[in-house]
């Protein structure tokens, strides 16, 4: 019993520290945008995160999530060279010229709001467990040095982090803020698995809202 309880506090703690989640905490649509009805056949897909490796995946992630719908996607990380955006900030009629030149008709940002981490302590558990009749001739020691181990789990320590995002869907004719959404990650336990997690989330909340149509 004491095994078997053991083994499932082991499966407990792994399976806790492996799981992510991403919820979408809210979303918004410009009620004065252009008719839904207008279609966007190219969008430019901009992750706007320092970490490389993260803006790469995620802008390839999401430009899947694009072409999958026969939305030809433009990268960020494709089309403009990572001097271009990390040297200086870029003038704003510099850096619309050169995406309106990429042929896209649209513009998706994500970017990094806020990230917390949190060191969270989970106490032990103590449970009762009869007392075998021959314990009790045994003396103190042997008596709580029998029991200790079977009827407390010590506490440990998780770490837990959470990252706030937001999405922005623009026209790259006017720069209109088209719609918006924010999410939150929580405890991610990987980017391969976060980049395809959000941008799925993302999907399924623009399908939602009405700006994406199956």
């Amino acid at each position: 019993m004491r095994k078997l309880r053991v083994v499932m506090l082991g499966i407990g703690i792994v399976l806790g520290a492996c799981s992510g989640s991403t919820r979408i905490t809210g979303s918004w649509k410009n009620p004065e945008a252009k008719p839904a009805a207008k279609s966007y056949n190219s969008v430019f897909i901009a992750a706007m995160i320092r970490n490389p490796e993260v803006r790469v995946k995620l802008e390839n992630a999401l430009a899947v999530q694009a072409d999958m719908r026969d939305i030809k996607p433009v990268k960020s990380s494709d089309y403009l060279s990572p001097r271009f955006v990390e040297i200086r900030m870029p003038e704003r009629q510099e850096l619309v010229q050169k995406i309106q030149a990429s042929g896209a008709q649209a513009i998706f940002t994500v970017s990094l709001l806020d990230k917390r981490s949190e060191t969270r302590y989970v106490p032990g558990a103590i449970t009762y467990a009869p007392v075998p009749a021959y314990g009790w001739y045994r003396g103190f020691y042997a008596y709580y040095a029998h029991w200790y181990p079977w009827v407390y789990d010590p506490g440990y320590y998780v770490k837990e982090r959470t990252y706030f995002l937001e999405a922005n869907l623009y026209d790259a004719g006017n720069e209109q803020l088209l719609w918006s959404a924010q999410s939150e990650t929580i405890n991610p336990a990987s980017v391969d698995q976060f980049v395809r997690e959000y941008p799925q989330k993302l999907v399924a909340q623009l399908l939602k809202d009405g700006v994406l149509k199956n």
